[in-house]
């Protein structure tokens, strides 16, 4: 769609002018200057509110205390490139070259528009399942791709077949997967995927898959598209280590990618970054090589809050499906007698003191998102159970 120009002299370019900010930043500031740090409840934001694993701090104190303070090769250290490559090698069941297939990047969120700047042209068809992390739209527009949306539908939040199929056209270069999902906690289906992969194949079309939450499977498995035949080749797999290690802020991400995309990806990375932090990239080399227990301990921390907001949530009237992966839960407020996403998650700023984020944000015509409101659930127990009594109060 053609953006019209309305621009003065002095105004902003059209890209810019095209996309708001990120909603979900919005309504943690609105939360905090209500209500400060100390009454406000984030569950709008993704980050934990709890300290990451102590290895991981003391790695990073020894890297800022061991000459790690300058310049990084720009596409990684390779120590951080040499322990994603070791990992991705057992995982996947094939060898990953960290000198030719891996990039690291300022976290998942640079990866995403590296990955679209260097592998997608202006006018170039992307598709993007809906509801969708908010950047993706935003990432479009930046790089001059037109979107091309495939609904997910609650409350299992499938796509109908048929619809992606029509999806595809002589103009698709790409297709956006996120799984585990954000913002539905979906985990895509080895039939799903399979159905993805002979779309991307049959229309030479790439594949730009956001893993970020691939440890975060409470029911079925992830499964990573770059292992489905003909797909290697085809692939931008994205992940990092903000969520699975609670470290949001460290912004250390990273892409695989066969070595002809990752060729471009570097040297889009390299002008959009120069480079992640050197120290903290050395610091989560050493997360790579946790034993198995932390993933384990991980998931069955994560799992107990998934389902403690989830039954409080339900306890509170909102329409709750557990999600299957992630750390989001959308619900629905038909219920609660609320007609509007955005009013309705003002209010629980205003009155509850909890932010959360209006699901209209996720989808590219807001009027699909006006029923359901998105939590993130990366907190203390006491914090989520703290939220949920604040939701209570507001019962009728």
């Amino acid at each position: 769609m053609l953006i019209p120009d309305t621009r003065s002299s002095i105004g902003l370019s059209l890209k810019a002018e095209s996309f708001t900010e990120s909603v979900i930043r919005e309504m943690t500031r609105l939360n905090l200057a209500l209500h400060g740090p100390e009454r406000a409840i984030n569950f709008a934001q993704g980050f934990p509110d709890f300290d990451p694993d102590g290895r991981l701090l003391d790695a990073a104190t020894r890297a800022l205390r061991g000459g790690y303070n300058q310049y990084a090769t720009t596409w990684g250290a390779p120590q951080l490139r040499n322990a994603i490559a070791r990992k991705q090698t057992a995982a996947w069941g094939r060898a990953v070259d960290p000198e030719r297939e891996v990039t690291v990047s300022c976290g998942a969120t640079e990866a995403m528009i590296a990955a679209m700047l260097a592998a997608v042209d202006p006018g170039d068809e992307v598709i993007i399942f809906e509801p969708f992390y908010e950047n993706y739209g935003p990432d479009c527009v930046i790089s001059g791709a037109v979107p091309r949306y495939v609904p997910l539908r609650p409350p299992d939040w499938s796509f109908d077949p048929d619809e992606l199929r029509a999806a595809f056209t002589d103009k698709t270069r790409a297709i956006v997967i996120n799984t585990p999902h954000n913002p539905t906690g979906k985990v895509y289906s080895q039939s799903e995927l399979e159905l993805i992969s002979r779309q991307c194949v049959e229309h030479d079309a790439i594949a730009i898959t956001d893993e970020i939450y691939e440890h975060l499977v409470y029911r079925g498995l992830h499964i990573s598209i770059a292992t489905l035949p003909g797909m290697a080749e085809r692939t931008i797999t994205i992940s990092g280590a903000s969520k699975t290690y609670s470290v949001t802020g460290w912004r250390i991400g990273w892409l695989i990618a066969p070595p002809a995309l990752t060729a471009g990806i570097r040297k889009v990375h390299d002008f959009l970054t120069v480079g992640a932090a050197h120290p903290l990239q050395i610091a989560v080399a050493e997360a790579l090589d946790l034993p198995a227990s932390f993933y384990v301990e991980l998931l069955g921390d994560y799992q107990e809050r998934r389902d403690a907001i989830v039954d409080g949530l339900r306890d509170c009237g909102f329409e709750v499906s557990a999600p299957d992966g992630a750390y989001y839960v959308m619900a629905g407020i038909d219920s609660l007698g609320a007609s509007d996403d955005v009013s309705f998650a003002r209010r629980l700023v205003e009155e509850a003191a909890v932010a959360t984020v209006p699901a209209s944000s996720f989808y590219h015509d807001p009027a699909l998102g006006r029923r359901h409101i998105r939590f993130s659930f990366p907190k203390k127990i006491e914090t989520i159970e703290r939220g949920l009594v604040a939701l209570r109060a507001l019962r009728p």
